[in-house]
């Protein structure tokens, strides 16, 4: 029977935070875990340089996301955990898709377009900043996709768009040289949290409210304190649906824990008391995971053996897959069959 194969890529941009545990790491971990997927994740450090030419922020981000994947429970012999730079074949394949893609495709692109209507509000030339790397990232992506024929790819609604144009790219080189390409489809999981951050907003480093997976205890009991709450007293009935301690709570919570704090809002429990209890419960699920986290930066080695490992496993199958695209457009030993 052949097996579904998933396909996840983390941005190599920054320290993963607690949002994006609980809405993109704890649910891939877990779903790669099942017989029937063959799960692909990758470091998208190609991508980080989109986004800055920070060359410093781009390797520790590297260490830092390889290490929290690994310290929270991805089985590395199960699925395969590759850093995308390893993979010459990628931007082999990003070129020949280049070469079928549409202008008028990346055109449509939304953070191409983002870019272009800011620099028009603010009277700069409409190119005015964007790199064609930021142009034809949607490309990258499509090869990162295509390149390991992955049916299945887990992303949030605002990356939708990005499968769909990888699956037209594929449709059009299929029409050109043959079916080569597997058509991908995104998957949108309605049940996958979005964490509220420190002010109540979206999790997100954009808005500077963010609480990392893997700060020290002291830090970690800090940043839980500066969560925004409102000014009702001790003794005041609060309510859970407005409160942003409560969420983050019950996104780590089981339903019983959940239970209990619903009825201590109910009996007015004091803000200090319940930041003091989320802390507990945070740190409870955290603190082995933060110990193999470290353990894991001081021996960046260690990093790299597995992450060359993955690659090993990914090019065994990015290799002979080339070849068989390579062939296809035409560019092959020129002898006799």
């Amino acid at each position: 029977m052949k097996k579904t194969k998933v396909l996840t890529g983390i941005t190599t941009t920054g320290t993963p935070h607690l949002g994006n545990y609980i809405g993109a790491i704890k649910p891939a971990i877990k779903a790669s875990q099942s017989p029937d997927l063959d799960s692909f994740f990758f470091l998208a450090d190609y991508h980080a340089l989109i986004k800055t030419t920070d060359h410093n922020l781009i390797h520790q981000s590297t260490k830092e996301v390889a290490a929290c994947w690994i310290a929270l429970g991805l089985n590395t012999e199960r699925a395969i955990f590759y850093r995308q730079s390893d993979i010459p074949e990628i931007p082999e394949l990003s070129w020949l898709l280049s070469c079928v893609a549409a202008k008028g495709l990346m055109n449509r692109a939304h953070a191409y377009k983002n870019r272009v209507q800011n620099n028009l509000t603010n009277k700069e030339d409409s190119d005015y900043g964007i790199t064609m790397g930021l142009f034809s990232y949607p490309i990258l992506m499509a090869a990162d996709i295509l390149m390991f024929n992955a049916t299945v790819i887990p992303v949030g609604r605002d990356q939708i768009q990005h499968v769909e144009m990888a699956r037209d790219i594929a449709q059009r080189f299929n029409h050109l040289y043959g079916n080569l390409f597997d058509l991908p489809e995104a998957q949108i999981d309605e049940n996958i949290k979005t964490l509220q951050g420190l002010d109540g907003k979206k999790m997100s480093k954009s808005y500077n409210n963010i609480i990392p997976i893997f700060l020290t205890e002291k830090k970690l009991k800090r940043h839980i304190n500066k969560i925004k709450t409102n000014l009702l007293e001790p003794g005041e009935t609060k309510d859970p649906k407005t409160s942003t301690v409560f969420q983050i709570w019950k996104s780590f919570a089981t339903e019983e824990q959940t239970k209990e704090m619903e009825e201590n809002y109910k009996n007015g429990i004091a803000w200090g008391e319940a930041k003091n209890l989320l802390f507990d419960l945070i740190n409870s699920k955290l603190k082995e995971p933060r110990e193999t986290y470290n353990q894991l930066l001081e021996k960046p080695n260690q990093i790299e053996e597995i992450l060359s490992e993955g690659g090993k496993k990914a090019r065994a199958k990015s290799q002979p897959f080339m070849k068989k695209i390579r062939e296809a457009v035409g560019i092959k030993a020129l002898r006799k069959s």
